[in-house]
């Protein structure tokens, strides 16, 4: 069967052979929902899929996933120094004010799954939506954008030699100085994605550089955003090394959301940006009392991480960091307690996530105030995409990529009861999740869930308005 899926999908797709061979190898697992079923699903247009057979799949992957409590020698010590004023309110709020200078709408939703925290046990399951984010249907919209815009305020500052706000980026004394810049990042396609809408925006250039894995629909997606794109043998981290390379030869500079020793301001930046989405939550939500954050290098989930531990110390919520089984750098590096590579090996589903070293940054705040390091395996994430997009009666159905539902895929491995009781979850937990993604490759979605993006958003069309958006506050 998966022979033929992948056989039918790259005669009528453009995807890759690696994302092909990641999704046959995911459907082929054994505790997968069969195909039959989900084709009748579809069929008979149901909006969700069957209790048991959801129940069925998490139990099976609960015998897959792995959890691990934070184990290295950092943890607890807490968030201070440089690294703490990284994601304090002032940096916050000083990237909240970059993007109100260019945007008219930044904030995302926050949803409520009633439907689903039953099931699950649990007693509120929130969603922060990003798949709406700026237009750009990801979370990285926050990232790679902001770093753009302080990477050109601060060359004009210098060559001005005065205080630049962002509402002057764009004057005409400051158009020569933007248009000298390039910048440049290496990607799996949402970053890239940002770093080139940052550069559009703003007025320079910004060259990509692109792993063999990245599907054309993602290097058109750049392209359509002004960004040119390289081609380059290997996985990310490979493209990375490049265009290091190639920026340190042209005197380009290097927008990237993982950091090493010595280079840690940029990627610094990209967290603040990232931390915008944090501070939206304490306006949207009660705290949770346990977070579940995808991670692939990390600074998404260090940037969430971070600032909670410094906004509510010890009462933070507890946090669960989840990767992929097959690119787990974080859940390595908490088992040898320290910052590894881990050796590469069958891609995954989970594009977004593949990465094989944490961010030097994000693991020294990870390593402080994570809690648990999780695993999920490829059928899990896929499940997740199904959940969100078919969820229980009187919930809202979620447009969710590859990526974007690992955090619920976890909760449903972390709610066998073994774990349950690790991490604490009760029928009074308020439990948070991200969708960190939305459908950024069309045809690859489709090909997962069955329908397309456009179909599965039109089903909120009948649920009611007190789960959607900004009515989800408590």
């Amino acid at each position: 069967m998966p022979v033929l899926l992948v056989t039918f999908g790259f005669l009528r797709s453009n995807l890759s052979a690696r994302q092909l061979f990641a999704l046959a190898w995911s459907l082929a697992e054994p505790c997968f929902i069969p195909a039959a079923k989900i084709a009748r699903n579809y069929r008979n247009g149901s909006n969700r899929i069957e209790i048991r057979q959801t129940a069925r799949v998490a139990r099976c992957a609960a015998r897959k996933g792995m959890i691990n409590k934070n184990n290295t020698l950092e943890y607890g010590q807490g968030i201070e120094g440089e690294v703490a004023a990284l994601l304090d309110d002032e940096a916050v709020l000083g990237a909240l004010g970059a993007f109100e200078a260019f945007f008219d709408q930044i904030q995302t939703p926050l949803l409520r799954l009633p439907g689903l925290a039953t099931e699950l046990g649990i007693g509120e399951l929130f969603v922060k939506d990003e798949s709406g984010r700026l237009g750009l249907a990801s979370f990285k919209a926050m990232g790679g954008t902001y770093a753009v815009f302080r990477v050109v305020k601060e060359a004009a500052e210098r060559v001005l030699r005065q205080p630049i706000p962002y509402e002057r980026l764009l004057d005409d004394d400051i158009k020569p100085i933007t248009r000298q810049i390039t910048v440049c990042c290496a990607t799996d396609g949402n970053h890239g994605r940002s770093v080139a809408m940052g550069a559009k925006l703003i007025g320079c250039r910004a060259i990509i550089f692109l792993h063999k894995g990245v599907s054309e629909a993602r290097e058109r997606a750049i392209r359509d955003l002004g960004g040119e794109t390289v081609r380059v043998d290997g996985v990310y981290d490979d493209a990375l090394t490049y265009a290091s390379k190639q920026a340190a030869d042209h005197d380009w500079t290097v927008v990237t959301d993982t950091s090493w020793p010595g280079n840690e301001k940029i990627p610094g930046v990209v967290m603040q940006g990232y931390a915008v989405i944090a501070a939206e939550l304490v306006g949207q939500m009660a705290p949770p009392t346990h977070i579940f954050l995808q991670a692939g290098v990390g600074g998404l989930a260090a940037s969430i991480a971070g600032y909670y531990a410094i906004r509510y110390t010890d009462q933070r919520p507890r946090i669960i960091i989840v990767e992929p089984t097959r690119a787990a750098c974080l859940f390595k590096s908490n088992e040898k307690r320290e910052r590894i590579s881990v050796p590469r090996g069958a891609p995954t589903v989970m594009a977004m996530l593949e990465c094989y070293e944490p961010s030097f940054l994000a693991w020294r705040i990870l390593a402080r105030v994570a809690d648990f390091f999780m695993t999920v395996d490829e059928q899990d994430a896929l499940e997740a995409m199904r959940q969100f997009a078919f969820p229980f009666v009187g919930d809202p159905s979620i447009v969710s990529g590859e990526s974007g539902g690992v955090g619920l895929a976890a909760l449903a491995v972390a709610n066998a009861r073994q774990y349950r009781d690790i991490i604490g979850l009760s029928e009074d937990s308020r439990v948070l999740v991200f969708n960190t993604e939305g459908a950024t490759d069309p045809r690859l979605y489709e090909e997962i869930v069955g329908r397309s993006a456009r179909q599965v958003g039109a089903a909120n069309e009948k649920v009611p308005t007190d789960v959607m958006g900004e009515r989800a506050q408590r």
